[in-house]
């Protein structure tokens, strides 16, 4: 019995087997995770929107874009952590592995003290300058204040998480994420309904969430040292790894800086249309953070797949695996489609009772329904470039698809579509824009994973050559 239960935390070795049973097996904890993390946000709004209003519905959502530039730097260092973690576990490099994981969990503490002390001087004029409502202004600022204050929880957890996806254990991460999840739905209904605390109760729930979720990752990797050293020679900044980190995380964390950007560009499009268009795109944005999973978690799968048979050096497993795991993961968004087609406004009926917002959200969610098949070719190739060491390639397809296309194409299409009756123009706009960077973003990622470039770009191959040549030189 202990020995099934050791196996079933044990982390997967990509390097062998069947590719689509390997990338399945270890998708499906990570898919469940990330929904579980998803109904950190999801509950957040179910609570505010039922026991506080629309109003507070909307201020929620009106932060989150803001809230997701700034976690940028921390994502960017959980995609470098990962990257180098998966290519130094599938080539064996013990030494290598133990320096990465060390000053990563330096750097991340150095980032989130430099953000928990210069971000809150910030977010009341960035609300200003969008035009945030003065009816939602003070709950925003107000719930981006708690959330980034105990930021350090969200960053260790994404960083750890990264390590634990590197080394094949998506399980662990799932199990400590459910735990949390249930705390924060918990926390939530008691700070909001019980104390009536408001959006800074649901900020404060989740804060404490995270936090736990981090200290149990922690807790696991603490019980790995069969892989990996963690003392204090490893415990400090070593330049190479962490240049390396950067290196490969800065293009992924622009990557999502362009697209929060670009989401906070859009949010003053959206203000202007009033308090109805807010609080049906925050139930459209929920709903999507749901139906978008798959499709992240996949390209997640695929980084951790790509990394651990490049380090392994075999590219044919590469190769077998991304047509593998685009397919999987193109069936899946094409049901979830399916699904959103048919029981669209039952899904947007959870968050209000208020029938306009409810067919406003609906009409939203059936112009972006087809596009999550794109993205499941989007993030399952992009995954595989970024698991080689190529993370610049999908940070460029992304500026094209968002800077070049999405946020021009909304406004031209909000101009364009003024009238009397409309002086803003159409609210479409806003989600059009978006459906058509989806489609053209899958069309150029394939045409880039193609042409091959990515395949050149193995960190564990330059370390190797690296630590050869120091063998030589004392020799």
């Amino acid at each position: 019995m202990f020995a099934g239960v050791k196996q079933l935390f044990s982390q997967v070795d990509m390097t062998e087997g069947t590719p689509w049973k390997r990338i399945a097996a270890f998708t499906v904890p990570m898919l469940l995770g990330n929904i579980a993390q998803q109904l950190y946000n999801t509950v957040d709004s179910i609570v505010v929107g039922k026991y506080v209003g629309d109003n507070a519905l909307a201020a929620v959502g009106s932060a989150s874009p803001i809230l997701n530039l700034l976690l940028v730097l921390f994502i960017g260092i959980a995609t470098g952590t990962s990257i180098m973690v998966s290519q130094y576990y599938g080539s064996r490099n013990r030494e290598e592995l133990s320096r990465t994981i060390g000053s990563t969990i330096v750097l991340t503490a150095a980032a989130s003290l430099f953000l928990m002390a210069c971000a809150p001087l910030f977010i009341r004029p960035v609300l200003q300058l969008l035009d945030t409502p003065e009816s939602l202004i003070d709950w925003c600022t107000s719930y981006l204040t708690i959330l980034l204050m105990g930021i350090s929880g969200v960053a260790y957890y994404n960083m750890f998480c990264g390590i634990l996806r590197g080394l094949g254990d998506s399980l662990s991460a799932l199990i400590y994420l459910l735990v949390a999840t249930v705390l924060n739905i918990v926390l939530d209904v008691w700070f909001v309904a019980g104390f009536q605390m408001g959006v800074a109760g649901v900020a404060l729930a989740t804060v404490i969430a995270q936090l736990i979720s981090a200290l149990l990752c922690l807790r696991r990797l603490l019980c790995m040292t069969d892989l990996f050293d963690m003392n204090l020679t490893y415990l400090k900044p070593h330049s190479r790894n962490i240049i390396t980190v950067v290196r490969l995380g800065l293009p992924s964390g622009i990557t999502q800086a362009i697209f929060s950007l670009a989401m906070v560009v859009v949010q003053s499009l959206t203000n202007s249309f009033g308090e109805m268009v807010i609080a049906a795109n925050v139930i459209v944005m929920r709903v999507d953070g749901f139906a978008m999973m798959p499709n992240f978690s996949f390209g997640t799968a695929m980084t951790t797949y790509a990394g651990q048979n490049v380090g392994a050096q075999r590219m044919d497993r590469v190769h077998a695996g991304a047509r593998q795991g685009t397919l999987m993961a193109a069936g899946t968004s094409a049901a979830i489609t399916v699904v959103l087609l048919l029981f669209g406004r039952l899904l947007m009926g959870i968050f209000t009772d208020t029938a306009q917002l409810v067919e406003v959200s609906a009409n939203m969610m059936k112009i972006l329904a087809a596009g999550y098949i794109a993205m499941a070719i989007t993030q399952s190739l992009s995954g595989v470039m970024r698991g080689a060491g190529d993370t610049v390639t999908p940070m460029w397809i992304s500026m094209v698809t968002t800077v070049v296309i999405r946020v021009p194409l909304a406004y031209g299409i909000a101009y364009l579509t003024r009238t009397p009756q409309l002086p803003e123009g159409r609210y479409e706009c806003i989600w059009i824009s978006l459906l058509c960077s989806w489609v053209l973003g899958a069309v150029i990622t394939a045409a880039f994973y193609r042409m091959g470039g990515w395949e050149r770009k193995a960190v564990a191959e330059a370390a190797a050559g690296e630590k050869t040549a120091r063998t030589a030189e004392a020799g």
